[in-house]
Formats: C-alpha cells, sequence, structure tokens
C-alpha cells in the first residue's frame, strides 16, 4: 500500500509540473526530449492487447456532395449517408462547399498559433472549461489514466455572438471566424441528409437544435519520439450529435470496426463526419457513434480542427431521448430521455478514455 501511494503522488507531481510550465506537449518536444514522460506511457497490458488487434486496408466511405440540389443525385447521396451512418458513424465528404483557401487557413492558422512564443501562448492556457477560449493540453490530465500526446486550442462558437470576438487568439481569429460560418453552414446541410436518412423531413433535426452550440477543437500532434508508447488520442466515441473534422496530411486518426483499427485515411480538402453518441440516442439506435482514436506518430506536426455540434448546452431543462416517430410496438426506445447538461458535464468531469456515455442511457 506504501509503494503504491508512494507511486501515485510520484505520478501527481509529474502531472503537476508538466501542467505548470503551459508549455504543452510542444514543450517538451521543443526542449529536444528523446524519450517521452511515464505520464505518457501507456499500461503494459493496454500496449499488449495492441498486439491482438488486427489491422486493415479499409477505407471508410467517401460521399461526393456534388450535385445536392439535383433530385436523382440527392435521393442517391441521402441513401449513402444513411448507410454510413448505420454500419461504419463515420464517411469523408468532398465537393461539400467549403472553399479550399478557407481549409488551408484555418490549418495554417492553428499552426501559427503552436508555433509563436510559448508567453504568448500561455495567456490562454487555462482549465476553465466555461472560457470561450482556452489553451491546455489534455483536458482530462489530472482524471486520466494516460495522457496523450497533444496540445489543445478550443473555440466556442455556442453564442453567436461571440464570432467576432477579440479573445479569440490573432493568428488564427480571422481564419477561425471565416471557417466557423462555412462549417456550420454545412452542419446544417448535413442535419437535414441526416433527417431525411432517417425518413423525416430535413428540418427536423434542426428544429430540435441539434446543429446549436458548435465549437471548434483544434488538436496540435508533435512528431513523437517513441509513438508506439502513447496515443495521441484515447480511445472514445464523441457526446454530442455531429462531428465535422478537418486534418491535414498526417495520418493519425482509425477507427474502431470488428476487432480492428482501421485508418482514415486524409484527403486533401476532404473533411470526415462522424455520428455521436447523441444522434446515436435520438435515431434510437439506428445511427451508430463508433469509437476511434488517434495514433502518435514520428511525424509531425499533426493537426486537426473537430467542430463538435452538441445542442444548446447553455440552456437548462433541455431533454433529448429517442424520436417519437422512430417509436413504434415493433421499435420500443432503446434510450432513455437525458437532461442535455448534466449529460455534457459527464463528459467533461470524467476521463475521455472512461466515455463511453450512450452505454448509461440504455433502457
Amino acid at each position: 500500500m506504501v509503494a503504491s501511494g508512494a507511486q501515485e503522488y510520484d505520478r501527481m507531481q509529474e502531472l503537476k509540473a508538466f501542467d505548470e510550465t503551459k508549455a504543452g506537449v510542444k514543450g517538451l518536444t521543443d526542449a529536444g526530449l528523446q524519450k517521452i514522460p511515464k505520464i505518457f506511457v501507456r499500461p503494459a497490458e493496454e500496449l499488449e492487447e495492441e498486439l491482438n488487434y488486427k489491422r486493415a486496408q479499409i477505407e471508410v466511405p467517401v460521399i461526393d456532395m456534388g450535385g445536392l440540389d439535383e433530385v436523382d443525385r440527392h435521393e442517391q447521396m441521402v441513401e449513402e449517408v444513411r448507410i454510413a451512418s448505420e454500419t461504419w458513424g463515420f464517411f469523408q465528404v468532398v465537393n461539400h462547399g467549403i472553399p479550399l483557401n478557407v481549409i488551408d487557413e484555418m490549418l495554417d492558422g492553428i499552426q501559427k498559433f503552436n508555433d509563436q512564443d510559448v508567453e504568448e501562448k500561455k495567456k490562454y492556457y487555462t482549465r476553465d472549461n466555461t472560457r470561450s477560449v482556452r489553451f491546455n493540453s489534455n483536458y482530462d490530465l489530472f482524471s486520466t489514466r494516460t495522457a496523450s500526446w497533444r496540445d489543445t486550442l478550443t473555440l466556442s462558437f455556442s453564442d453567436p455572438h461571440q464570432n467576432d470576438s477579440e479573445e479569440l487568439p490573432a493568428l488564427c481569429r480571422k481564419s477561425a471566424i471565416e471557417y466557423s460560418k462555412h462549417v456550420e453552414e454545412l452542419g446544417n446541410i448535413l442535419f437535414a441528409l441526416l433527417s431525411e436518412a432517417l425518413g423525416l423531413e430535413p428540418e427536423h433535426l434542426k428544429n430540435m437544435d441539434c446543429s446549436q452550440g458548435h465549437r471548434l477543437v483544434s488538436h496540435y500532434y508533435p512528431a513523437c519520439p517513441e509513438p508506439e508508447l502513447t496515443l495521441g488520442t484515447a480511445k472514445h466515441s464523441d457526446p454530442g450529435f455531429l462531428t465535422i473534422l478537418l486534418q491535414n496530411q498526417i495520418n493519425g486518426l482509425q477507427i474502431f470496426s470488428e476487432n480492428q483499427w482501421i485508418d482514415v485515411q486524409p484527403i486533401h480538402g476532404a473533411l470526415v463526419i462522424n455520428v455521436g453518441d447523441l444522434l446515436q440516442l435520438v435515431s434510437n439506435g439506428k445511427f451508430r457513434s463508433n469509437k476511434h482514436r488517434v495514433v502518435a506518430n514520428h511525424l509531425g506536426p499533426r493537426i486537426s480542427v473537430a467542430c463538435f455540434f452538441s445542442g444548446p448546452i447553455n440552456k437548462d431543462k433541455v431533454f433529448y431521448g429517442p424520436i417519437k416517430e422512430l417509436i413504434s410496438e415493433e421499435n420500443p426506445p432503446v434510450y432513455k430521455e437525458v437532461l442535455l447538461r448534466d449529460y455534457v458535464m459527464n463528459f467533461v468531469t470524467a476521463g475521455l478514455d472512461e466515455n463511453f456515455l450512450i452505454n448509461y442511457c440504455k433502457v
């Protein structure tokens, strides 16, 4: 017991020391570390378990959104979205309407933010989840079993009046505002397609406020000297309704299917779409929220910008349950109704690697 306590104390000291630098993982790589600190090393049993997983050269569906307004193509697109959402919970989209320069400038802005002098970045370093702009490394640093090899900048657009906020970091302010406008529009289009894929009217999910409360979460994954010992992001499913992910050309994202990890290959200009836990819940299990992770890499930095649509999380007494039009005697409710604010807070306060909240909502 004494040895265990000492070990826990040592770990906490190391976590605090890392956090107090406010330099993140990039601070470690800038210092020229050749070995990763113990707080990032996955447990031996977890590393051993990796040997049991198969590696598959399968590609997730890629959906061409060109011709959305053409009747035949629109119907075909709805069917493609339905199949991908029911089977994979993931798909990539091309010809989605967001200009390539807007995408490239968003990635460039995040690169510049992370590459700037650490003293400038420290101004945004916080663990206060109520802040609309926050920079840190591992939001769950003190609750998760193993720290992940990444730094994160979160920009919340839950309040539409924040879009021109001077709080946004200057180096990515313009690009983030522009990208946010475009990705919100794309989100509404996707929610319409998903509604139709459920056999509902196009505006159904939007009218449920599923497209509200979006925020940009930008992950910066530096090159790692020992990538086989750690992860960029632990295995998890997303708690919200929908995620739109922009990634640069460095591999890393993997989804879990049939006891195998499948690489999601970056396509320049494409966006990765994935179903979140709440969309699985309101669809009564028809759509699938899949587990995924990001592996560390000798190459870097990997940069990604995830736009999470989580609903009106700042409102009180907002409940979500299976959509009544999808419920019948043959298809009874699979999930309970949940209070959105409590649901989101459970995710924030728990470690990412423990978050499979959809299992706690089953009837």
